[in-house]
């Protein structure tokens, strides 16, 4: 039986965190000896992108009243049309919100912040992280089938190229549980939480108008900016990019800390990070902790100095 994927697209357009499940999937449809179906909502782009990725087969659900984003709607479709015992969802806001609907609807087992591909099949055990991202655990599977969700960057893209086939389902589901006000998206800045460097700063950069260094060493480094909650609560940076327990979870493989004391909150935000760089003046700072590499200096004398060495060094 296939192994069923919801690859999420953004208007349309599918994600990276997409192409991660869909390679996640394949890599468990290969140790069962099976096939991928990724499922997908109203998308544009075309299916050979996820048959990149190892999908064999792709529904593309078509429902107009689907335009707006309900997980009880979502949930209802994919239920309609994925009949496998494993389904595999990435680890997005939307679809984690999704994935446990669905997992109520089919009665599956639920394992969320999936790392890496099973340990074995029968039963389903994996690897997922636990505690805010403070440790790991392997969690076992029992019952009719599982539901996953995969931590962004963390298995990672794969390319698996096959052939493969494409079907469209026409439904209506019944979405009455979300009415849009408005409407607006950011353009032309990288999706935060798949981004995979991200430069973080707080209140140690004493106003907003001296984010432009921090904004420089981003672009240089083809990374997402950040920042801590007191930035964002007091209205130097914008909300979406507040990270930590009460803002977005991210994973990058590199996150670099600007003047950020590290106070629980944040860490539970940023701790799935592979490496972590603390830049701060207090040495006492409690997120040097935490930090894989630590320098204790002034950022405005570091940053613009490591900015410039980096663009040298890329020529």
């Amino acid at each position: 039986m296939a192994v069923f994927v919801y690859a999420e697209n953004i208007n349309g357009v599918y994600k990276k965190a997409a192409f991660e499940a869909v390679s996640y999937a394949k890599a468990v449809a290969d140790q069962a000896g099976d096939t991928v179906t990724a499922i997908s909502v109203n998308p544009t782009d075309s299916s050979d992108l996820l048959y990149k990725y190892g999908a064999s087969n792709v529904i593309n659900i078509k429902d107009e009243g689907l335009k707006n984003f309900s997980a009880k709607a979502f949930a209802q479709a994919v239920n309609e049309v994925a009949d496998g015992n494993t389904i595999v969802f990435p680890h997005t806001t939307d679809a984690s919100s999704v994935a446990p609907m669905l997992a109520v609807m089919k009665n599956y087992s639920l394992i969320t912040n999936v790392l890496e591909a099973p340990e074995s099949l029968s039963p389903f055990q994996v690897k997922r992280r636990a505690f805010s991202g403070k440790g790991f655990m392997h969690a076992k599977a029992e019952g009719n089938g599982v539901i996953i969700t995969v931590s962004q960057n963390a298995f990672g893209v794969k390319e698996n190229a096959v052939s493969g086939a494409e079907e469209v389902k026409n439904l209506s589901v019944a979405n009455e549980d979300t009415k849009v006000i408005s409407h607006e998206q950011s353009s032309g800045k990288l999706d935060l939480k798949e981004a995979e460097i991200v430069v973080s700063a707080g209140r140690g950069m004493k106003g907003p108008e001296n984010w432009g260094m921090i904004e420089d060493l981003a672009n240089v480094l083809g990374a997402a900016t950040a920042c801590s909650k007191p930035v964002s609560d007091i209205g130097w940076r914008p909300h979406t990019e507040h990270v930590g327990q009460t803002g977005k979870a991210i994973s990058p493989n590199l996150y670099i800390a600007v003047g950020i004391s590290g106070a629980i909150q944040h860490l539970a935000g940023v701790n799935s990070s592979k490496t972590i760089v603390v830049i701060n003046n207090d040495a006492e700072a409690p997120f040097f902790k935490s930090a894989d590499y630590g320098v204790v200096g002034d950022a405005f004398q570091i940053i613009p100095a490591l900015t410039e060495k980096i663009k040298a060094i890329k020529g």
